[in-house]
């Protein structure tokens, strides 16, 4: 019993030890899921302009494929690995400003799973919502956003 204290103890101080680089990372890749969260919507409204059969079609299909593949899905995984880990070298869980930060995390993950299957069907040609209504939804993301960075920065509760 006493070796798995010292085991957590040790644990802890390491990550007391790293934390400014896990919340280094963690803004980061914070950053570059955002950047793809703004990005892909946009992408969309440029996507439906073009012709379901022409090159420019597979052009955008290619680039959202690539978006979501190479920045937005790494992005995603470090975010949530790295604030998790931050939430318990923290001593956060259960703080009512973390749980209302993980909601919308959760929301917006929700959101990014979304457009990852929008973009599944723009490559096959269905194309269901309007530029407008993709460009209201490139809203969600600001909007948590904002709330998200008052809940970190101001912990209202």
């Amino acid at each position: 019993m006493r070796g798995q204290s010292v085991n957590v103890q040790t644990m802890l101080q390491v990550l007391e030890m790293i934390y400014p680089w896990l919340k280094a990372g963690h803004v980061i890749f914070v950053i570059f899921w955002m950047a793809g969260l703004f990005m892909l919507p946009r992408f969309f409204v440029y996507h439906q302009e073009a012709g379901l059969n022409s090159a420019e079609n597979a052009i955008w299909t290619e680039r959202e494929s690539k978006l979501l593949k190479i920045i937005m899905w790494p992005a995603l995984t470090a975010v949530w690995v790295l604030g998790l880990t931050l939430s318990v070298s923290g001593d956060w869980i259960g703080s009512g400003w973390l749980t209302a930060k993980i909601g919308l995390v959760m929301v917006l993950t929700a959101y990014h799973v979304w457009l990852a299957g929008y973009a599944r069907k723009l490559a096959v040609g269905q194309r269901s919502l309007s530029g407008r209504k993709l460009r209201l939804l490139n809203e969600v993301p600001g909007v948590a956003t904002v709330l998200i960075v008052i809940l970190v920065i101001v912990k209202p509760f």
